[in-house]
C-alpha cells in the first residue's frame, strides 16, 4: 500500500444513475496510520488524514495529558513508511518519569482485574475545570459557525472531512484543522494554538461532528469556555461539560441551536 501525501487524492469509479453507467473519478479522503511513539515505546496507532502531523503530534500529547506545554517536546520527527507515518517524540526529563510510570500502570499485571479498572478510569479521567466570563449572542454563535463551514477548505472538496475550529469575538475564525476523524481534527486544533501560543480563555471551540465525553474532555484541556457543535451530544458529554464549567452549545444550524449546560455564557437565555 502507497502512502499518499495529500488529504485528498482522486480515483477513478463507475457512477450507475438511472439504469445508465458512465466512467470517471471522485476525490476522496485519504486515510493513513499514524503510529505516535515517545521515547521510542509506540503508545496509540490512529488513523488520520496526513496534514498537520506536528500540529497533531502536539495536540494529542497535550489532550492525553503526556505534556504540559510545548516545551515538554525536546524532539519530533515524522517518519514516512510504506504502510503510513511515525511520528518520533523525546519528552523532557520533566514528563519522561511520569510518562514511564503511566505506560507500567497501562501494562500492569493481567487477571487480577485491576487494568480494567484502570482503563474505564482512564476513558472517564475528570476534566479540568475551566473558567471565563465570555459571552457571546445567538447571532455571535450562528455566525461562528457559518464562518467554520466556509473555512473547511478540504470538506468542500469531499465532503467527508471533520473540522475543529476557534472563533473569537471581534476576531472571528482564529484557527481551523480538518481531519477525516473528529477526535484528531481537535487535537490538530489544539496543537496548532499551542505552537502559536494562542490562548482559548476568552474563545469559543468549534465542531462540526457530534459531542462525545471526549471532546469534552479535549476542550477542556484547552480552557474553552464555550463549545459548540453541528450534532447532538451524548448525556455523558453533557454531564463532563456541566462539572467542567463548558458551556455546551450543540444542533448549531443556521440561526437554530441548542444550549445544554451553563447558559449564562449565551446572551438573552
Amino acid at each position: 500500500m502507497n502512502v499518499h501525501l495529500q488529504p485528498v487524492i482522486r480515483l477513478p469509479r463507475t457512477s450507475v444513475a438511472k439504469g445508465a453507467c458512465a466512467a470517471g473519478d471522485r476525490l476522496l479522503p485519504e486515510e493513513t496510520p499514524i503510529a505516535l511513539t515517545y521515547d521510542g515505546s509506540t503508545h496509540a496507532v490512529m488513523m488520520a488524514s496526513p496534514a498537520d502531523l506536528e500540529d497533531f503530534a502536539l495536540g494529542f500529547s497535550l489532550s492525553e495529558g503526556i505534556v504540559a506545554g510545548p516545551d515538554d517536546l525536546l524532539s519530533t520527527e515524522i517518519v514516512q513508511h510504506e504502510l503510513g507515518f511515525e511520528i518520533r517524540m523525546w519528552l523532557s526529563e520533566t514528563c519522561r518519569g511520569a510518562y514511564r510510570t503511566r505506560r507500567r500502570a497501562m501494562a500492569g499485571p493481567v487477571g487480577c482485574g485491576l487494568c480494567g479498572l484502570e482503563s474505564l478510569e482512564e476513558a472517564v479521567r475528570p476534566a479540568p475545570r475551566v473558567s471565563g466570563t465570555l459571552q457571546l449572542t445567538p447571532s455571535a454563535v450562528a455566525t461562528a459557525m457559518a464562518d467554520l463551514s466556509e473555512a473547511q477548505r478540504l470538506n468542500r472538496e469531499v465532503r467527508a472531512i471533520h473540522a475543529a475550529g476557534l472563533w473569537r469575538p471581534r476576531q472571528g475564525l482564529v484557527a481551523i484543522r480538518e481531519d477525516v476523524g473528529r477526535h484528531n481534527a481537535l487535537d490538530k486544533l489544539a496543537g496548532a494554538l499551542a505552537r502559536a501560543h494562542e490562548t482559548c480563555r476568552s474563545s469559543m471551540v468549534l465542531l462540526t461532528s457530534r459531542v462525545s465525553v471526549e471532546m469534552v474532555q479535549k476542550a477542556a484541556r484547552m480552557s474553552a469556555p464555550i463549545l459548540a457543535a453541528i450534532s447532538v451530544p451524548t448525556a455523558l458529554a453533557v454531564r463532563v461539560a456541566e462539572s467542567s464549567g463548558i458551556t455546551l452549545v450543540a444542533v448549531a444550524r443556521g440561526e437554530s441551536f441548542e444550549v445544554f449546560t451553563h447558559p449564562e455564557r449565551v446572551q438573552g437565555l
